[in-house]
């Protein structure tokens, strides 16, 4: 099972979501979020968690950002995948294929082409499955729709997102079956700071 941790804003939190066994750690673009990092947080974080040795891939979440600025962005911070999570549009990315992947925010009754999503991605993960709340853009705390990526899961290697916190990851886990577990606020005892107790035991029950 893999593991990211996301919203990661200082290095304290980023070491120890590493040192919890950590398989992606996520840093924010997006300008409404308060987890949001400038390019020279990230570049600076990037490098700490790098410098761990570990084999952890560093992810940029990005809403509604022009391709050639994710790019850049990409490019100035080390970032390894791109995390599009508004209402991009997967060809204008092309450049990106296999090191982006796109969020779908289950909104119940909207038809998803799934299939283009995996095609577009790195394959592991596939694409990213997050709870749909109006206006908002992940890291609610919100619960998706388990049964619906469920049957995502049958098909693809998908991360799970959405309310999941030390307490739900192992049910989750058992009626959805993804490839990977996304968390932000459920391991935080404040908007962007993380309560590293419980990073290291949402990984250790998703890893069990």
């Amino acid at each position: 099972m893999f593991v990211k941790i996301c919203g990661l804003t200082n290095e304290a939190d980023a070491l120890a979501a590493v040192e919890a066994g950590a398989d992606y750690v996520g840093f924010n673009f997006y300008s409404r979020s308060p987890r949001v990092v400038t390019p020279e947080q990230c570049a600076r974080l990037v490098e700490a968690v790098k410098g761990t040795g570990a084999a952890v891939k560093t992810v940029g979440i990005f809403v509604d950002h022009p391709a050639d600025e994710v790019a850049r962005l990409m490019a100035v911070c080390g970032l390894d995948l791109a995390q599009l999570h508004g209402g991009e549009r997967l060809e204008q990315f092309a450049a990106l294929r296999g090191r982006a992947f796109a969020a779908v925010r289950d909104k119940p009754g909207e038809t998803v082409d799934f299939d283009s999503l995996a095609r577009f991605g790195p394959g592991e993960p596939a694409f990213l499955m997050d709870a749909y709340v109006p206006g908002e853009f992940g890291g609610t705390g919100v619960t998706g729709n388990w049964g619906r990526a469920a049957e995502a899961a049958r098909q693809y290697q998908i991360f799970l997102a959405g309310g999941l916190t030390p307490a739900n990851v192992r049910a989750a886990i058992e009626a959805v079956h993804p490839w990977g577990v996304d968390v932000a606020s459920g391991v935080e005892s404040a908007p962007g700071v993380k309560d590293q107790r419980r990073v290291r035991d949402f990984v250790d029950r998703a890893k069990r």
